[in-house]
């Protein structure tokens, strides 16, 4: 005991204990959530796979909304595993290494699939304000471009708020009440000043939002204008069509999270911790169980490949392949 005074002033390893309130109940949660996580690489998968093996569906569109899916296996396999240790009081122990680590790649992804989604939005506004064009502006070479782009903002956004956590010092207690190394989990057995913590992370998270927000009303807006001024019916609904897909994605996603930020923020006392952790679990892995469904569901050329028994037509144009 001697030898281990001087890490005492510092936590360097915790234990996760998501769902507090349970008690030994928690372990009962261990097969729902497991028989969740399976769901989910199921569903995301399949369409995954289904994208990459038929060259139909080797288009702009159809790439992006894979790359959506493998995001969500990445957010749930990231979060679930860590989740079903915590149920047990055995195998519930992480450093604060692994810590920052999975508190890093939470909010990596959670921001990359954000900004996938900014570029579905100015994919589909290219494609429906200027269609014509649409082969000789949305090339591989962009579109990797901004992959590239949209990951390194990813990280941008996230390395200070991990940088900034990493020189926190943990004193209050080493059990994080959450099945997850999330940043305002860590952050309450915090002891010292964290108000450059709490002002960094609540200003990009802000910014970050209203941002993505904004253009994102500002691309649909375009899209939808430029939708209803196409002469045709049936290109009309096509078009509508396939941006409504991606606008309940977005309220999807953007729905959960800020409703977990408002408990936060608004009721942090009142609000049990077994309510912030359904709360993150449900910001955390509903859109990896909707999207998959939403996508296989409304878009045309995907639920062909799926459903077998569905005719499959003639190729659409590259121009705008909408569904």
């Amino acid at each position: 005991m001697g030898g281990n005074v001087t890490f005492n002033i510092s936590y360097t390893s915790f234990f996760l204990l998501g769902f507090p309130g349970l008690k030994e109940s928690r372990s009962l949660l261990i097969l729902p959530f497991l028989f969740l996580y399976m769901v989910i690489l199921s569903v995301n998968g399949l369409i995954v796979y289904t994208v990459t093996t038929q060259r139909s569906l080797h288009q702009p569109m159809y790439v992006l909304i894979s790359l959506l899916l493998v995001i969500n296996i990445c957010t749930a396999t990231t979060v679930v595993p860590p989740m079903l240790f915590s149920f047990s009081i055995h195998f519930n122990h992480i450093s604060l290494a692994c810590c920052l680590v999975q508190m890093f790649f939470i909010y990596f992804l959670l921001l990359f699939d954000c900004n996938i989604l900014l570029i579905m939005a100015l994919d589909r506004y290219v494609a429906i304000c200027y269609p014509l064009r649409y082969t000789e502006i949305m090339t591989n070479q962009v579109l990797a471009g901004m992959v590239g782009v949209a990951a390194s903002r990813s990280v941008g956004m996230v390395a200070p708020v991990v940088i900034l956590a990493a020189r926190v010092q943990f004193c209050r207690s080493n059990v994080i009440r959450h099945f997850t190394c999330e940043h305002m989990a860590l952050m309450k057995l915090s002891c010292g000043d964290i108000s450059l913590n709490k002002s960094v992370g609540l200003a990009l998270r802000v910014f970050n939002r209203i941002l993505d927000l904004l253009l994102l009303a500002i691309s649909y807006t375009r899209i939808i204008h430029a939708a209803f001024r196409i002469s045709s019916g049936g290109a009309r609904s096509k078009a509508l069509h396939t941006c409504g897909s991606h606008l309940l994605v977005i309220f999807t996603v953007y729905g959960s999270t800020l409703s977990s930020s408002i408990v936060y923020r608004v009721a942090p006392r009142t609000a049990s911790q077994d309510v912030h952790n359904l709360l993150s679990a449900l910001y955390l892995l509903l859109p990896c169980l909707i999207n998959p469904v939403i996508y296989g569901a409304r878009t045309k050329e995907i639920r062909q490949h799926l459903d077998p028994s569905e005719k499959i037509p003639s190729l659409p144009l590259q121009r705008d392949p909408g569904s």
